[in-house]
């Protein structure tokens, strides 16, 4: 029964970034909050005990707990979240065949003179024990029914003395499904009274239950959704405490996330310093926690989710971080298209109605699956470049216009596929610029009532990007608000520790 998050649909946690956006105080970290005791602080994780040795008992309790969070995060955040059933081919050819020779035993037993009902019994027991885990609290009655209907004990008796009427439990059956079932399943409870054979009956009767089962199961998802979604930073909070004291190893990606993080911004300053006569040493104590949080959050747009583990505290947006991270690269490269087209060819698409749009489609198409292995980039931008030529040279045709000549048209065939290259100038400037745009979005607590001003060069993907960008905010913004207390620990270890130990430590009775 695998989880289906429906990961193309929209990252739909607006609603808890809008109350991290509202509050400063929850999404901005203050220097004081980095260095001040936080110990007594409601919520706050506790501090770091002294290394331990991890039981497998405590292993396990700690994954559990973290299949909890994931699956408590993802329905929260995911409103096209439910589960469905899909089966490996080969898994079911194997059920198939066990399936084939259990039904074709109970034809068998049922064939027999006298008749033998033990294993059709059995399936009554199951069947009784589906319907009354369909059942509300309160639904007293309708259990008592059940209950004595298909009584395995009762049924036995009737047995004994062929007495018992398998096709009448079986009409109670279906006849106790409608009921129950929700009004999606109503046409396959009718199609279940034409079935005359009673083993084919009750192999349709398990199909439509299993039906029932996952129905009752996404029921209950949505029922608890919107008290997730009211409790949801308390929660998964309280969780990853639970799993850091069971495991206390929990946060060393995250730390090291945070670490390279530190590193890229005291190199940054180191540079700008040695360029100014006289600057001072740069101090970790100096940086910003706020700003390096910031950078942290970018790196996960370039981040290889193949090879490099993604830090602890984001595991349960892993998959929406790398899906982000894939559409954002395939808009950098058509922005790098359309930049490179308008700068070479101005003059000749100028004329040529909805040129821009149109080579954004064909891109989009073209480009389709970008990210996988086995995709040549090189080739798509070919095939792009020649199918640029042979629009504009249609247009210009028909409009009476010297067609581009050969020598332009490979130059801008060529300059497209060396978009593909790391050092090429465009890609670079175009990533800058992309990157620049989302730092200004997870800068401004407002973003969802006035986005930032698109940089240059992005006006082609605005709309795309302004899409992605409230996403990815708005994971940026949940997570803060999850996780502050535990960046704010690390912070303290990585940026104050010197000053900390300049102070008497407090006593630990």
């Amino acid at each position: 029964m695998p989880l289906n998050d429906e990961q193309n649909s929209d990252c739909d946690s607006s609603r808890f970034s809008e109350s991290a956006a509202s509050s400063s105080s929850d999404s901005e970290y203050s220097r004081q909050s980095f260095t001040s005791d936080s110990s007594s602080k409601p919520g706050s994780p506790a501090s770091t005990s002294p290394p331990k040795v991890v039981t497998f008992d405590e292993m396990m309790a700690a994954a559990r707990n973290l299949s909890n969070l994931t699956l408590a995060h993802e329905i929260a955040v995911n409103e096209n979240f439910h589960l469905e059933q899909i089966e490996h081919p080969q898994n079911r050819r194997v059920k198939q065949i066990v399936h084939k020779a259990f039904w074709d035993r109970l034809e068998e037993d049922l064939n027999e003179d006298p008749p033998e009902y033990e294993h059709a019994i059995k399936l009554f027991e199951e069947i009784k024990e589906i319907l009354l885990s369909f059942l509300n609290p309160g639904s007293n009655r309708m259990r008592s029914q059940i209950c004595e209907v298909l009584d395995a004990d009762l049924i036995r008796q009737q047995a004994e003395h062929d007495a018992v009427d398998i096709q009448g439990l079986a009409n109670y059956v279906i006849s106790t499904m409608g009921k129950l079932c929700a009004p999606i399943r109503d046409n396959e409870v009718s199609q279940l009274k034409a079935t005359g054979n009673i083993v084919v009956l009750l192999r349709q009767i398990f199909h439509v239950l299993d039906l029932m089962t996952m129905d009752m199961v996404n029921y209950t998802i949505r029922s608890l959704r919107p008290h997730l979604q009211r409790n949801l930073v308390d929660y998964e909070r309280a969780k990853f405490q639970d799993i850091l004291e069971e495991t206390p190893s929990a946060l060393d990606l995250t730390t090291e996330w945070i670490k390279e993080s530190i590193q890229d911004e005291l190199s940054s300053l180191s540079r700008e310093a040695s360029s100014c006569a006289g600057a001072d040493g740069i101090s970790k104590t100096n940086l910003s926690p706020t700003l390096v949080l910031t950078n942290s959050y970018l790196k996960l747009l370039r981040w290889d989710y193949q090879k490099k583990p993604i830090p602890e505290t984001l595991v349960t947006d892993e998959g929406r971080l790398q899906e982000l991270s894939e559409k954002l690269n395939q808009l950098k490269i058509i922005a790098c298209i359309c930049l490179i087209t308008s700068n070479m060819v101005a003059a000749a698409i100028e004329g040529i109605p909805d040129f821009v749009e149109k080579q954004k489609r064909i891109s989009f198409v073209l480009l389709e699956g970008m990210n996988k292995k086995t995709f040549d980039l090189r080739e798509a931008l070919n095939a792009i470049g020649v199918q640029t030529c042979s629009e504009i040279s249609e247009s210009l045709a028909a409009r009476g216009f010297p067609l581009l000549n050969k020598e332009v048209q490979a130059n801008l065939v060529g300059q497209l596929c060396n978009v593909v290259e790391e050092e090429n100038p465009i890609n670079s400037l175009i990533d800058k610029r992309i990157h620049l745009y989302l730092r200004s979005l997870l800068a401004s607590p407002g973003f969802q009532k006035s986005m930032p001003t698109i940089p240059g060069g992005l006006a082609v993907i605005q709309t795309e990007i302004e899409t992605i960008g409230s996403q990815y905010a708005n994971i940026v913004n949940l997570n803060k608000q999850v996780y502050g207390p535990f960046y704010a620990n690390i912070f303290r270890k990585l940026l104050f520790c010197e000053t900390n130990k300049a102070e008497p430590e407090p006593s630990t009775n």
